[in-house]
Parts: C-alpha cells; structure tokens; sequence
C-alpha cells in the first residue's frame, strides 16, 4: 500500500525553463523513486526527500492540480519526471500521471515528460491529444545500449531495449520523442561506441533527438557514498579511482568527454537528429510561438 502525503501545492513556475527543454511550469505527483539508479542526484540531502527509494504519492494530487491549472492566467508546457520519475510502478493502478496528463489537455497545456519507464506507451494517447493543440516533447533516459549494464546502473525499471521499443512507438504516434542520454559515468558507460549505438537505435526507432548532459554524473554528501558503496559492489576497485581522480568535486566528467561530445555531434547528424538543446526546443514548440513582429527598421 502506497503512503499519502500532503501536499501545499503540486504545480511550480520555472525560473528558467530555457534551461531545460523550455518547461514553464515543474510537476511531481509523487515523491521518491524505487528505480534504484545508483547514481541518482535526487537522493542527495538538499533535496529533503528522506528514504529516497520509497514511493509516496501526494495527497489530493489531482484535485489541487485542477485548481492551479484552473487558476492559472498563462499557459505553457509542464515538465514531469524530473525529480521523481512519474511512471514508477505504482501509477499502473493509480493512475495519478493519466489523470494529470487528462487534465493538461482540457487546460490547453504543453507537456514535457521524461521517464526510463516503458509505461509511457499507455498515455500515448493522450499525449497525441494534446500535441493537437499544445506543445509535447517524451525524453526517455538511456544511459546504455547493453541490457545486462542497464540490470547494474538501473536495475527496477525497463531494459534498454523496452525503452527503444517505447520510443518506437511514441515516435510512430507522430509525438515529438526522443533520448535523453544521461548521466555517461566515468570508466563504465563513457565510449564512444556506446553513444554511437544509442544514437543509431534511436534513429532506428523514428526519435526526432539525443541529448547528452555534460558533464557525466554529479555527485555530493551522501549520494557520493551510496554511489561508491554500488560501485563497491558492482565494480570492484572503481570507487578508489573515483576517490584518486575527482575527490570530492561534485561534477565528475569522463576524462573522454570531449571526444564523446564530438563523437555524439557527428552521429547524429549523420542520421539527421537534434542534440542541442536551442534546437530541440525550437523543433517541438510550435504551437506556443508567436509570429514574429517585423522591426521597422529592418530591410524588407
């Protein structure tokens, strides 16, 4: 049995969404996340999430984001998953992301989702319904192409090939879909190879983009001694090559990351995706753009 908890208010304005697939508006319907990535930001203390990997659902969630979107004088596009992905198992049954994206669509917003999970397909749907009118991006994280490395970093949520199979199926649904590369950990998921195979499969499955974050996984206070207890685990001696290289930095690059940035450029452009962030923001919104006004002083 999932725990309520309460919850003030469920939809928050973004300072700048620019930053970050150009969201207006941030929505998170639960809280915690039993993925278990073990290289999840979100566990880190500044968050304030106690017991991380435990699944609460907000109180009340629909009914108060109803209110707000009621409210609201503007609309926009309304990020979900960033801080605890939205389709965890619980929403099978109740169906808190479903009843969120249903009501996004009778307010006339926008959606940007992100999620590993191939439960996604189920709202496929809806997500066309309301690429109708608004503006919808579907980011599905793939850290690597090898399922059996997947079962290591990601080890509660759909394989590597599911998720392809989900981009394949949004992207056939005519929805703006696309990869979410990250995080590339240094010494396991940093190759070459590996970011040229996420970028050929994804173009294989119809995805309109790959973003990659750089630089690779970010680490502070006790998420850095969970991520080193796993790679205790897992990788046997990679701990102390993290201690020697990156201490107690909290961005840690791959010592490739040039290279890798290089190397997911010229992919992608050889099989005609986007990968910077200006540019894929400017490929989904189109619905929220408004004609541009000719200066006066401009020449005809």
């Amino acid at each position: 049995m999932i725990e309520h908890i309460p919850a003030a208010a469920i939809l928050l304005k973004v300072k700048d969404g620019s930053a970050w697939f150009g969201t207006d508006y941030n929505l998170n319907l639960y809280r915690g996340c039993c993925h278990g990535c073990i290289y999840c930001d979100s566990r880190s203390s500044c968050y304030r999430i106690d017991d991380f990997d435990k699944v609460r659902a907000k109180k009340d969630a629909l009914q108060i984001l109803e209110r707000e979107l009621r409210s609201k004088r503007t609309t926009g596009v309304v990020g979900m998953g960033s801080m605890s992905d939205t389709y965890n198992p619980f929403e099978k049954q109740m169906l808190l992301t479903r009843g969120a994206l249903s009501l996004l669509q009778r307010y006339g917003f926008g959606v940007s989702i992100e999620t590993k999970s191939a439960l996604i397909t189920r709202d496929a749907d809806l997500l066309s319904e309301i690429a109708a009118k608004s503006d919808v991006i579907a980011k599905i994280t793939i850290t690597t192409a090898d399922d059996s490395l997947t079962k290591k970093l990601e080890p509660y949520v759909s394989s590597s090939a599911e998720r392809f199979t989900a981009l394949k199926t949004l992207s056939g649904k005519g929805i703006f879909a696309g990869v979410l590369l990250s995080p590339l950990l240094p010494f396991i998921n940093d190759t070459e190879e590996n970011v040229r195979s996420i970028v050929r499969r994804a173009a294989d499955c119809g995805a309109r983009f790959v973003n990659m974050y750089m630089p690779g996984v970010t680490l502070r206070d006790n998420q850095r001694e969970h991520y080193y207890e796993k790679l205790d685990q897992l990788f046997p001696g990679l701990s102390a090559r993290y201690r020697a290289l990156f201490g107690e930095q909290y961005s840690c690059s791959s010592p490739n990351a040039k290279r890798l940035v290089y190397t997911l450029k010229n992919t992608c452009e050889r099989y005609g995706l986007l990968y910077k962030m200006g540019d894929i923001i400017s490929g989904y919104k189109k619905k929220s753009k408004a004609p541009e006004q000719m200066s006066l002083f401009e020449p005809l």
